[in-house]
Protein backbone atom coordinates (compact mmCIF):
# COMPACT_ATOMS: atom_id res chain seq x y z
CA UNK A 1 0.00 0.00 0.00
CA UNK A 2 1.21 3.91 -0.63
CA UNK A 3 0.62 6.69 1.48
CA UNK A 4 -0.09 9.40 -0.55
CA UNK A 5 -0.27 13.21 0.91
CA UNK A 6 -1.51 15.43 -1.99
CA UNK A 7 0.40 19.10 -0.97
CA UNK A 8 -3.21 21.43 -1.85
CA UNK A 9 -6.31 20.78 -0.66
CA UNK A 10 -8.30 23.04 -3.14
CA UNK A 11 -6.63 21.63 -6.31
CA UNK A 12 -9.08 20.93 -8.96
CA UNK A 13 -6.15 18.02 -9.80
CA UNK A 14 -5.41 16.98 -6.66
CA UNK A 15 -9.05 16.25 -5.63
CA UNK A 16 -9.81 14.65 -9.08
CA UNK A 17 -6.85 12.34 -8.64
CA UNK A 18 -8.29 11.39 -4.84
CA UNK A 19 -11.47 10.38 -6.30
CA UNK A 20 -10.54 8.48 -9.50
CA UNK A 21 -8.40 5.73 -6.62
CA UNK A 22 -11.09 6.29 -3.94
CA UNK A 23 -12.51 2.57 -4.59
CA UNK A 24 -8.57 1.47 -4.88
CA UNK A 25 -7.32 0.52 -1.78
CA UNK A 26 -3.51 -0.14 -2.55
CA UNK A 27 -3.57 4.05 -1.42
CA UNK A 28 -4.30 5.99 1.29
CA UNK A 29 -4.85 9.83 0.86
CA UNK A 30 -4.49 12.53 3.14
CA UNK A 31 -4.41 16.11 2.28
CA UNK A 32 -2.54 19.27 3.99
CA UNK A 33 -3.18 22.98 2.81
CA UNK A 34 -0.84 25.49 1.34
CA UNK A 35 -2.10 28.51 2.77
CA UNK A 36 -1.38 27.75 6.19
CA UNK A 37 1.65 26.55 8.18
CA UNK A 38 0.83 23.03 9.55
CA UNK A 39 2.55 21.11 7.10
CA UNK A 40 5.54 22.78 9.04
CA UNK A 41 5.05 20.31 12.02
CA UNK A 42 3.25 17.72 10.61
CA UNK A 43 4.76 14.07 10.13
CA UNK A 44 6.20 13.24 7.04
CA UNK A 45 7.90 9.94 7.84
CA UNK A 46 5.33 7.77 7.14
CA UNK A 47 4.33 8.83 3.76
CA UNK A 48 5.96 7.34 0.58
CA UNK A 49 5.42 9.99 -1.79
CA UNK A 50 4.13 13.74 -1.98
CA UNK A 51 2.46 15.39 -5.36
CA UNK A 52 2.29 18.82 -4.96
CA UNK A 53 -0.38 19.95 -6.84
CA UNK A 54 -0.08 23.72 -4.60
CA UNK A 55 0.25 26.88 -6.73
CA UNK A 56 -0.90 29.82 -8.33
CA UNK A 57 -2.11 29.10 -11.84
CA UNK A 58 -3.20 32.47 -13.61
CA UNK A 59 -0.75 34.65 -15.06
CA UNK A 60 -0.42 38.33 -13.91
CA UNK A 61 1.23 41.15 -14.81
CA UNK A 62 0.64 42.71 -11.72
CA UNK A 63 4.28 43.89 -10.51
CA UNK A 64 2.51 43.72 -6.73
CA UNK A 65 2.24 39.54 -7.11
CA UNK A 66 5.79 39.01 -8.39
CA UNK A 67 6.69 38.44 -4.61
CA UNK A 68 3.71 35.83 -4.00
CA UNK A 69 4.20 34.01 -7.26
CA UNK A 70 8.34 33.15 -6.36
CA UNK A 71 6.69 32.39 -2.28
CA UNK A 72 3.93 29.45 -3.87
CA UNK A 73 5.31 28.89 -7.08
CA UNK A 74 9.09 28.37 -5.81
CA UNK A 75 9.70 28.96 -2.24
CA UNK A 76 7.05 26.47 -1.05
CA UNK A 77 7.32 23.20 -3.19
CA UNK A 78 11.24 23.67 -1.81
CA UNK A 79 10.65 24.05 1.25
CA UNK A 80 7.85 20.93 1.76
CA UNK A 81 10.78 18.86 -0.59
CA UNK A 82 13.42 19.43 1.84
CA UNK A 83 11.18 18.64 4.95
CA UNK A 84 9.97 15.22 2.98
CA UNK A 85 13.61 14.12 2.01
CA UNK A 86 14.95 14.96 5.68
CA UNK A 87 11.87 12.57 7.15
CA UNK A 88 12.29 9.75 4.90
CA UNK A 89 10.02 10.39 2.08
CA UNK A 90 10.87 8.39 -0.88
CA UNK A 91 9.22 10.39 -3.77
CA UNK A 92 8.20 13.64 -4.25
CA UNK A 93 5.82 14.69 -7.68
CA UNK A 94 5.94 18.21 -8.64
CA UNK A 95 3.14 20.06 -11.03
CA UNK A 96 4.90 22.02 -12.96
CA UNK A 97 3.59 23.73 -16.31
CA UNK A 98 3.95 24.24 -20.47
CA UNK A 99 4.24 28.06 -19.40
CA UNK A 100 8.23 27.17 -18.64
CA UNK A 101 8.49 27.38 -22.36
CA UNK A 102 6.88 31.04 -22.67
CA UNK A 103 4.15 32.99 -24.57
CA UNK A 104 2.52 31.63 -27.37
CA UNK A 105 3.23 32.57 -31.05
CA UNK A 106 1.25 34.26 -33.22
CA UNK A 107 -1.75 33.04 -35.09
CA UNK A 108 -0.35 30.75 -37.85
CA UNK A 109 2.88 30.32 -36.14
CA UNK A 110 3.43 26.36 -34.64
CA UNK A 111 5.56 26.06 -31.93
CA UNK A 112 6.91 22.38 -31.70
CA UNK A 113 8.34 21.61 -28.05
CA UNK A 114 11.38 19.22 -28.64
CA UNK A 115 13.80 17.50 -26.54
CA UNK A 116 16.14 19.95 -27.60
CA UNK A 117 13.72 23.13 -26.43
CA UNK A 118 15.04 25.55 -23.89
CA UNK A 119 12.63 26.59 -21.34
CA UNK A 120 12.28 30.54 -21.96
CA UNK A 121 9.59 31.83 -19.80
CA UNK A 122 8.29 35.08 -20.27
CA UNK A 123 6.93 36.09 -17.06
CA UNK A 124 7.23 35.42 -13.07
CA UNK A 125 4.74 32.97 -13.61
CA UNK A 126 6.67 30.62 -15.83
CA UNK A 127 10.01 31.83 -13.99
CA UNK A 128 8.30 30.46 -10.66
CA UNK A 129 7.85 27.36 -11.79
CA UNK A 130 11.06 26.96 -13.77
CA UNK A 131 13.36 27.79 -10.88
CA UNK A 132 10.92 25.15 -8.51
CA UNK A 133 11.75 22.67 -10.88
CA UNK A 134 16.13 23.29 -10.98
CA UNK A 135 15.51 23.46 -6.77
CA UNK A 136 13.61 20.24 -6.92
CA UNK A 137 16.07 18.30 -9.51
CA UNK A 138 18.90 19.36 -7.16
CA UNK A 139 17.39 17.34 -4.17
CA UNK A 140 16.94 14.49 -6.34
CA UNK A 141 19.37 11.17 -4.99
CA UNK A 142 19.26 7.69 -4.72
CA UNK A 143 16.80 7.93 -1.70
CA UNK A 144 14.66 10.52 -2.93
CA UNK A 145 13.07 10.44 -6.50
CA UNK A 146 11.48 13.64 -7.80
CA UNK A 147 9.08 13.67 -10.88
CA UNK A 148 8.56 16.96 -12.66
CA UNK A 149 5.20 16.86 -14.67
CA UNK A 150 5.21 20.11 -17.30
CA UNK A 151 1.41 19.92 -18.03
CA UNK A 152 -0.43 21.31 -21.26
CA UNK A 153 -3.86 22.53 -21.19
CA UNK A 154 -5.67 20.20 -18.49
CA UNK A 155 -9.68 20.19 -19.12
CA UNK A 156 -12.34 18.01 -17.56
CA UNK A 157 -15.83 17.71 -15.74
CA UNK A 158 -15.88 20.32 -13.28
CA UNK A 159 -12.85 22.49 -14.76
CA UNK A 160 -12.13 26.25 -14.74
CA UNK A 161 -10.43 28.27 -17.05
CA UNK A 162 -10.65 29.12 -20.69
CA UNK A 163 -12.10 25.92 -22.06
CA UNK A 164 -15.05 26.30 -20.03
CA UNK A 165 -15.64 29.66 -21.63
CA UNK A 166 -14.65 28.55 -25.19
CA UNK A 167 -17.61 25.43 -24.58
CA UNK A 168 -20.06 28.72 -23.26
CA UNK A 169 -19.38 30.06 -26.75
CA UNK A 170 -19.75 27.19 -28.87
CA UNK A 171 -23.38 27.18 -27.33
CA UNK A 172 -24.22 30.52 -27.87
CA UNK A 173 -22.45 31.82 -31.32
CA UNK A 174 -24.06 31.21 -34.28
CA UNK A 175 -20.63 31.63 -36.46
CA UNK A 176 -16.88 31.15 -35.73
CA UNK A 177 -13.72 31.66 -36.94
CA UNK A 178 -12.53 28.49 -39.00
CA UNK A 179 -9.16 28.68 -37.71
CA UNK A 180 -6.65 25.54 -37.97
CA UNK A 181 -4.34 25.19 -34.98
CA UNK A 182 -2.96 22.58 -32.90
CA UNK A 183 -2.29 22.38 -29.28
CA UNK A 184 -1.31 19.46 -26.52
CA UNK A 185 -3.60 19.01 -24.44
CA UNK A 186 -4.71 16.59 -20.99
CA UNK A 187 -8.34 14.94 -20.22
CA UNK A 188 -8.46 15.20 -16.51
CA UNK A 189 -9.02 11.56 -17.06
CA UNK A 190 -5.96 10.78 -18.38
CA UNK A 191 -3.83 13.11 -16.34
CA UNK A 192 -5.29 11.04 -13.18
CA UNK A 193 -3.91 7.67 -14.98
CA UNK A 194 -0.63 9.37 -15.91
CA UNK A 195 -0.39 10.10 -12.09
CA UNK A 196 -1.10 6.60 -11.37
CA UNK A 197 1.81 5.29 -13.56
CA UNK A 198 3.75 7.80 -12.60
CA UNK A 199 3.51 6.95 -8.80
CA UNK A 200 3.59 3.41 -9.02
CA UNK A 201 6.87 3.04 -11.53
CA UNK A 202 8.48 5.85 -9.68
CA UNK A 203 9.17 7.54 -12.98
CA UNK A 204 11.75 10.59 -12.46
CA UNK A 205 12.74 13.45 -14.65
CA UNK A 206 10.78 15.97 -16.40
CA UNK A 207 7.89 14.26 -17.92
CA UNK A 208 5.32 15.41 -20.46
CA UNK A 209 1.77 14.05 -20.23
CA UNK A 210 -0.23 14.85 -23.20
CA UNK A 211 -3.82 13.22 -24.83
CA UNK A 212 -2.89 11.08 -27.81
CA UNK A 213 -4.42 13.41 -30.58
CA UNK A 214 -3.18 17.12 -30.41
CA UNK A 215 -6.41 19.18 -30.49
CA UNK A 216 -7.63 22.26 -32.59
CA UNK A 217 -9.80 25.16 -31.04
CA UNK A 218 -12.29 24.22 -33.80
CA UNK A 219 -12.48 20.67 -32.71
CA UNK A 220 -13.56 21.60 -29.16
CA UNK A 221 -16.02 24.02 -30.20
CA UNK A 222 -17.89 21.66 -33.26
CA UNK A 223 -17.95 19.06 -30.24
CA UNK A 224 -19.13 20.94 -27.89
CA UNK A 225 -21.89 22.65 -30.21
CA UNK A 226 -22.81 19.01 -31.63
CA UNK A 227 -23.33 17.32 -28.27
CA UNK A 228 -24.91 20.04 -26.95
CA UNK A 229 -26.86 19.76 -29.53
CA UNK A 230 -26.48 23.29 -31.33
CA UNK A 231 -26.17 24.17 -34.66
CA UNK A 232 -23.05 26.47 -35.76
CA UNK A 233 -21.71 27.89 -39.12
CA UNK A 234 -17.68 27.95 -39.68
CA UNK A 235 -16.20 31.03 -41.16
CA UNK A 236 -12.86 31.93 -42.63
CA UNK A 237 -14.36 35.33 -43.47
CA UNK A 238 -12.31 36.89 -40.20
CA UNK A 239 -9.07 35.08 -40.14
CA UNK A 240 -7.06 37.61 -42.11
CA UNK A 241 -8.38 39.82 -39.41
CA UNK A 242 -7.63 37.58 -36.63
CA UNK A 243 -4.28 36.85 -37.83
CA UNK A 244 -3.06 40.53 -37.59
CA UNK A 245 -4.09 41.32 -34.37
CA UNK A 246 -2.82 38.26 -32.50
CA UNK A 247 0.58 39.76 -33.36
CA UNK A 248 -0.03 41.84 -30.28
CA UNK A 249 -3.46 40.08 -28.63
CA UNK A 250 -2.27 37.20 -26.41
CA UNK A 251 -5.74 36.27 -25.44
CA UNK A 252 -5.92 35.47 -29.47
CA UNK A 253 -2.69 33.76 -29.63
CA UNK A 254 -3.71 31.64 -26.50
CA UNK A 255 -7.11 31.00 -28.04
CA UNK A 256 -5.85 30.27 -32.16
CA UNK A 257 -2.36 29.43 -31.23
CA UNK A 258 -0.60 26.36 -31.89
CA UNK A 259 1.51 24.83 -29.39
CA UNK A 260 2.57 20.99 -28.94
CA UNK A 261 5.01 18.68 -27.40
CA UNK A 262 6.28 16.57 -29.96
CA UNK A 263 5.13 13.07 -29.98
CA UNK A 264 8.92 12.01 -29.04
CA UNK A 265 8.20 13.65 -25.51
CA UNK A 266 5.48 11.50 -24.37
CA UNK A 267 6.48 7.63 -25.30
CA UNK A 268 4.11 6.05 -23.38
CA UNK A 269 0.90 7.68 -24.54
CA UNK A 270 -0.96 4.27 -24.87
CA UNK A 271 -0.22 3.42 -21.57
CA UNK A 272 -2.15 6.35 -19.65
CA UNK A 273 -4.64 7.77 -22.52
CA UNK A 274 -7.83 5.34 -21.24
CA UNK A 275 -10.38 8.29 -23.15
CA UNK A 276 -9.99 9.85 -26.99
CA UNK A 277 -10.48 13.86 -27.24
CA UNK A 278 -14.12 12.57 -28.77
CA UNK A 279 -14.79 10.62 -25.47
CA UNK A 280 -13.27 13.17 -23.11
CA UNK A 281 -15.86 15.55 -24.64
CA UNK A 282 -18.58 13.55 -24.36
CA UNK A 283 -17.81 12.90 -20.66
CA UNK A 284 -17.38 16.77 -20.17
CA UNK A 285 -20.83 17.89 -21.92
CA UNK A 286 -22.90 15.51 -20.27
CA UNK A 287 -21.35 16.54 -16.93
CA UNK A 288 -21.99 19.93 -17.42
CA UNK A 289 -25.75 19.22 -18.83
CA UNK A 290 -26.81 17.08 -15.35
CA UNK A 291 -25.09 19.90 -13.45
CA UNK A 292 -27.99 22.53 -14.64
CA UNK A 293 -30.96 22.86 -13.43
Amino acid sequence: MKTILIFGEASYIGQSFCYYLKTNLDYTFSFKSSKTLEWQSADFSNLDVILHVAGLAHVSTDPSMENLYYEVNRDLPIAVARKAKAEGVKHFVFLSSMIVYGDDLPIGQESVITGATLPAPANFYGKSKLQAEEGLLALQDDSFAVSIIRLPMVYGEGCKGNFPKLVSLARKLPVFPALDNHRSMIYIGNLCAFLKMVIDTKMTGILFPQNTEYVSTLDIVRHAARLSGRKIFFTRIFNPLLITISQKAGVLRKLFGSKVYSRSLSPDLESYNVYTFEQSMERYIASTIKDQP
